[in-house]
């Protein structure tokens, strides 16, 4: 009988570990759709402006793209399990300070701090599972399930949110992510075991401070850039800022005994490509579900519900095919699964540009659920495959690069194609009016109004009997924006998959030449299978699907 108990001890803490793992990753992301889909009953309740609102989920993801490498070292230094809880911690304060807020200022302080949350949550919960199942063959189904639950996060958010906002004020929509924090945090106290990463390693902090300013003063810039002028000083100098602390950076890591991002990984070709590929897709897409909610809101007239049910199915369609797919990766090798995937995707943004005002459910349903089949088979596979290419004491380190580029990628997609689609949109606001039959001071009124405060400032606007042929031309010069969007969008796509096909080419090295590998006895990870060692198998079983 303690024979028995002491033999299943292992499997009973490591499948504690995943379920915490996943739990942990849907926390990080579930405040993103939810507040997403929230952001006009936040504007009318706390009567903000436009660039106002945009900082609501910039707030959450500055600290979460400048954090994330951060994290992930930290972690692997003083115990994932603590990093873990602490992100947990950040999450619920976030979450009841947003539910307490009386005006937009503070909304930014706990989106900022939910923002910290996910910073801490997402690069840990990968690590512990690499910790859990250092065999990478088993590891690809179990990162499958942590990518399921990524997916769900973002269904459950807006689906959530919607329904709250049908019967109750925008605050409310806090309270399930606090809830499911607390739970967790609660629950992690006594069932999650602690692990680290082997060797000696040391916080950089010089590393951490130049990444952290770069990342920062590159996502301001370019969201002011697209706000007002990308030749305001204030624009100029923080893109200077963060082209000087991303050389700093460079150099700080390449001398360093120590350093945040072993800059040798990047002699991986994988872990190169799934870097390049998380920016480049988060970029384009992330932008395009901003401007698919405003077309949603503006164009089609929907309640916040009803668009709900419509992003849910661009996640849903991952979430169902989250596990499949891990078990797929065993079978074929990530440099078809995922430039295939990102190919399908790119289809599915182009065939987008067909849509129109009028445009059905069904219609629209199965070009977002083909949006949803290219990601399912780019989400995990890219995961994996990041978190394979690199030895396996830098798994954390791998996860938290991984999510960084990603997030920065995320962050910089509403300001580059929201900047793109309110510009074309306002060019064509004019020529829109004229054919609708309005007066040329009418027009001249409206087009002023979109040109000063965006164009949600024309809804606002008392046209008397011009109303109805003002929103139809409006809905119009929006639809111009929106087309250029997914083009771009695709274009981006299309480029993620090219990078993919050349550098997933060829197996990478689990210990690149010149890297820092620190050896240490007796601490957690050293007790995994030969993981380090077995590095560069696993990379060459996860490319090559055998």
């Amino acid at each position: 009988m303690n024979v028995t108990t002491t033999a299943n001890a292992p499997q009973e803490r490591r499948a504690v570990t995943l379920v915490m793992a996943c739990l942990g990753v849907f926390v990080g992301y579930l405040p993103v759709t939810a507040v997403a889909v929230s952001l006009p009953a936040i504007q009318r309740a706390l009567d903000t402006s436009t660039s106002q609102l945009s900082w609501v989920q910039d707030a959450f993801v500055l600290p979460m793209a400048a954090l994330i490498l951060t994290a992930g070292v930290f972690g692997d230094v003083h115990g994932r399990k603590k990093v873990y809880q602490a992100g947990l911690a950040f999450s619920a304060m976030g979450a009841l300070i947003a539910l307490c807020a009386q005006s937009i200022q503070v909304v930014w302080v706990g989106q900022a701090c939910a923002g910290l949350g996910a910073a801490a949550l997402l690069p840990t919960t990968l690590a512990m599972i690499s910790h859990a199942v250092p065999d990478h063959r088993e590891r690809g189904k179990f990162i499958g399930i942590w990518a399921t639950f990524l997916m769900a996060s973002l269904a459950t958010g807006s689906l959530m949110a919607g329904t709250v906002l049908e019967h109750f004020a925008w605050r409310w929509i806090y309270v399930g992510p606090a809830a499911v924090a607390v739970a967790a945090l609660s629950v992690s106290v006594k069932l999650l075991t602690d692990s680290r990463a082997p060797g000696s390693r040391r916080l950089d902090w010089s590393g951490q401070f130049t990444a952290a300013l770069a990342i920062t003063a590159l996502v301001y810039g370019i969201i002011e850039g697209g706000a007002g002028s990308f030749t305001d000083a204030k624009v100029l100098v923080a893109l200077c800022v963060a082209a000087v602390s991303a050389i700093a950076f460079v150099l700080v890591e390449r001398r360093s005994s120590s350093p945040m991002l072993d800059l040798t990984l990047f002699r991986s070709p994988a872990f190169t490509a799934t870097t390049l590929i998380a920016m480049i897709t988060f970029l384009g897409l992330i932008g395009f579900f901003f401007a698919l909610s405003l077309y949603f809101g503006l164009v089609q007239n929907q309640s916040t519900l009803q668009g709900a049910f419509r992003l849910a199915v661009i996640s849903g369609v991952p979430l169902v095919l989250g596990a499949p797919v891990g078990q797929l990766m065993h079978r074929v090798s990530p440099r078809l699964l995922i430039p295939g995937g990102l190919l399908v995707t790119a289809g599915a943004l182009l065939s987008l540009t067909g849509i129109d005002a009028d445009t059905s459910y069904l219609s629209l349903t199965w070009r977002l659920a083909l949006l949803g089949l290219g990601l399912a088979f780019v989400v995990t596979p890219m995961t994996a495959t990041a978190v394979s290419s690199v030895p396996f004491h830098q798994a954390g380190m791998a996860a938290a690069a991984n999510n960084a580029f990603r997030q920065v990628g995320g962050a910089l997609g509403p300001a580059v194609l929201g900047a793109i689609l309110s510009t074309r949109a306002v060019h064509a606001l004019p020529g829109h009016l004229t054919d609708a039959g309005l007066t040329r001071a009418a027009a001249d009124r409206i087009a002023s109004a979109a040109d000063a405060d965006g164009l949600g400032a024309v809804a606002g606007l008392d046209l008397g009997a011009d109303q109805g042929r003002a929103m139809a031309a409006l809905s119009e010069s929006f639809l111009d924006g929106l087309h250029l969007c997914l083009v771009i969008a695709a274009v981006l796509t299309l480029l993620a998959a090219a990078v993919g096909a050349a550098l997933l080419r060829a197996p990478g090295h689990a210990a690149p030449p010149g890297a820092h590998v620190p050896q240490a006895a007796g601490t957690p990870d050293t007790a995994a299978p030969d993981g380090a060692q077995r590095g560069g198998a696993a990379i060459e079983g996860t490319l090559t699907g055998q």
